[in-house]
């Protein structure tokens, strides 16, 4: 199956803005908006916001925070549900001169209080339906505005130099950290990538990674700056490939962002049968290194134009993206390496060994990054800004942590971390914030995490510990209090108990003499109690079909009915395929969310049972005698619904 689109033509510049003095995403959006009033700019399922509504919503956020008379470019945290009302209030807080600051509505709580703690915004956003959860904090509280108040744009204005907003990652002291990027960083962006990727009005673009997730100021303000409709993805959607397939062929999409992990979920859609007609002309690959021999099948039922492949190596902290380098089915046949291509044009690309000197062609150095992506650095940080933004012969450069090596032909080819970061899902991750959230757990004494190469080649972390004299820590309680401190992807996919940590002569942990990770093999006794308890019972036919599935899934042959799906090896990309499977297997709408919020299999299993109820509820009697009167084979959906 190949992707169509209705033209085949090169798409051609609508828009051409020339950077100046009063140059910002404001004016750009404004002028947009202005030329192209009745164009659709903000779909979700069918709520759509064309460009005046929007910029008129938006101005209505934008003139009750000038009312707060806050001073110019303070922060604004925007605590809301993927949803239009979040890029509205995204859109209000830069129209008021501000800098908008992005919090993930499901990370956990101490997470958000933390970024809030950090942060210190002057103002936060949020759905007045959330009340009740939000974390103390000393900024002034607006909820979303749903009275009438002027709609004029507000005439503030706004430098190239304001920061116009803030993304933590994580940070390696167990405290994350904010990149502040400016209204030129962005600017920048999209003018040097506009020649290549000549993106207009036509296009329609995805929101489909978290708003607290860097891809996204790609994916929104490609949209927006351009005309283009932007389509947000429901979370659900967004952990559902054959879902997020679907939506792609009635939407039309033509401009998609993913990780290469996600990419290769959604062309498995296409492997497993389900082939619809798509409009994609590009997609954009990044956040983790791509691994080309993962898109030979990808290219089994597309060509190298249509739509194109790009892969695009960038850091938060140097605006998204940094490098371009189109793919080929030639790079999928050959499995190269992860080969990242060349800067962009206003981008400065050095190799520097740890002295800061240029190394050989050949030989590995960490990449820095100079030109007008560079951002003002870290809040509130300033010695780790000093420490990773540096001069180098006159130009300010980051230094990213990752390395790399370029081949004879000039070719860079991305050789992962040379620090304790990792990428999980294109997430950046230091181990040593998952470690202090493991440390601080009661009866640890010494915690530490690696990474390693899992089941299904995922990167995974494992979590090593040693106890306080006396204490017994139960791994199952262990990983689900980490449940609550972190997010999902910075969750242990293992834990492995060890008497004592190896140690070098140096006196630091020996990562590489670590024990290879377990999953619960020594955590029996954990759930002797429980297992005791749960043979009392025979397990029900759907329970038995869950836990062969997850066991299936996950790779581990001894997970019990009590165990917790994310400790035992279970991460979210495996909790997608497990999702998709159960979907395909019970004939119900199981979703990633219900995942997260069971404790155990059997509590997964007693969910796919409501749901199934659910459904025959909703039945008609014509339906439900009809189904009962059709003949099932044993391995059916139907029959697996019986309870």
């Amino acid at each position: 199956m190949q992707s169509t689109t209705d033209d085949t033509q090169p798409h051609e510049l609508s828009t051409a803005f020339s950077p100046d003095s009063s140059d910002s995403v404001v004016r750009r959006f404004e002028a947009i908006a202005a030329r192209y009033p009745d164009r659709p700019a903000v779909v979700l399922g069918d709520r759509t916001l064309r460009y005046a509504e929007l910029n008129a919503e938006a101005n209505r956020v934008a003139h009750r925070l000038l009312a707060l008379d806050l001073p110019p470019a303070s922060i604004v945290a925007i605590w809301l549900d993927r949803s239009p009302e979040m890029i509205v209030a995204m859109l209000g807080v830069v129209k008021a001169g501000h800098t908008y600051l992005p919090l993930e509505a499901s990370y956990p709580a101490a997470r958000i209080a933390q970024t809030l703690e950090d942060a210190r915004p002057a103002a936060l956003i949020a759905e007045e339906s959330l009340a009740a959860e939000l974390p103390a904090t000393d900024a002034c509280l607006m909820f979303f505005p749903h009275e009438e108040s002027r709609q004029r744009n507000p005439n503030v204005p706004v430098s190239p130099a304001t920061p116009a907003y803030v993304i933590y990652t994580s940070g390696s002291t167990g405290k994350p950290k904010g990149v502040r990027v400016t209204h030129a960083n962005v600017l920048r962006l999209f003018d040097q990538t506009q020649p290549v990727f000549r993106c207009d009005e036509d296009d329609v673009w995805t929101m489909f990674h978290s708003f607290a997730f860097d891809f996204s100021v790609w994916e929104i303000w490609g949209a927006l700056l351009t005309g283009a409709k932007l389509i947000l993805v429901p979370f659900e959607t967004t952990r559902s490939p054959q879902d997020f397939y679907r939506l792609l062929s009635i939407e039309r999409v033509t401009i998609l962002s993913q990780t290469p992990s996600a990419f290769q979920l959604l062309s498995q859609v296409e492997d497993r049968g389900l082939t619809l007609p798509l409009a994609l002309r590009l997609v954009v690959l990044g956040g983790e290194a791509l691994k080309f021999g993962t898109l030979k099948s990808w290219y089994t039922r597309h060509d190298d134009t249509r739509p194109q492949l790009v892969n695009m190596y960038g850091i938060t902290e140097t605006t998204v993206h940094v490098t371009l380098r189109n793919v080929t089915q030639a790079d999928a046949h050959f499995e190269l390496d992860s080969l990242i291509g060349a800067p962009l044009a206003d981008l400065t690309l050095h190799l520097l060994d740890n002295k800061l000197k240029p190394v050989a062609d050949g030989e590995i150095g960490e990449l820095c990054v100079g030109g007008a992506g560079v951002s003002l650095g870290y809040l509130n940080r300033p010695e780790l800004t000093a420490e990773r933004f540096v001069a180098l012969n006159g130009e300010r450069v980051y230094r990213s942590g990752d390395l790399a090596r370029r081949r004879a032909d000039g070719e860079l080819v991305y050789l992962g971390r040379r620090d304790e970061q990792v990428k999980i899902s294109g997430f950046r991750i230091e181990l040593g914030e998952v470690e202090a959230a493991v440390g601080s757990q009661a009866g640890i004494a010494q915690a530490c995490v690696v990474a390693h190469t899992g089941d299904h080649q995922r990167t995974q972390l494992a979590a090593y510990f040693t106890e306080v004299p006396g204490a017994s820590v139960s791994i199952p309680a262990l990983a689900r209090s980490l449940k609550n401190q972190l997010p999902a992807q910075m969750l242990p996919a293992s834990f492995t108990r060890v008497a004592v940590m190896p140690l070098t002569a140096n006196g630091k942990i020996d990562r590489k003499a670590l024990p290879a990770p377990t999953l619960f093999t020594e955590a029996a006794g954990d759930y002797a109690e429980q297992a005791s308890d749960q043979a009392s019972e025979q397990a029900s036919e759907t329970e038995e079909a869950v836990l062969a599935l997850v066991r299936e899934v996950v790779g581990v042959p001894t997970i019990g009915l009590g165990d917790f799906f994310f400790s035992v090896g279970g991460h979210s990309l495996l909790g997608t395929q497990f999702v998709m499977r159960a979907r395909q297997a019970f004939g119900v709408k199981l979703t990633l969310r219900d995942l997260f919020e069971t404790e155990t299999v059997a509590e997964i299993a007693a969910r796919i049972e409501e749901l199934i109820l659910e459904d025959i509820a909703n039945m008609s009697e014509d339906e439900a005698i009809r189904q009962a009167a059709t003949p099932q084979s044993p391995g059916s959906a139907q029959s697996e619904r019986r309870i």
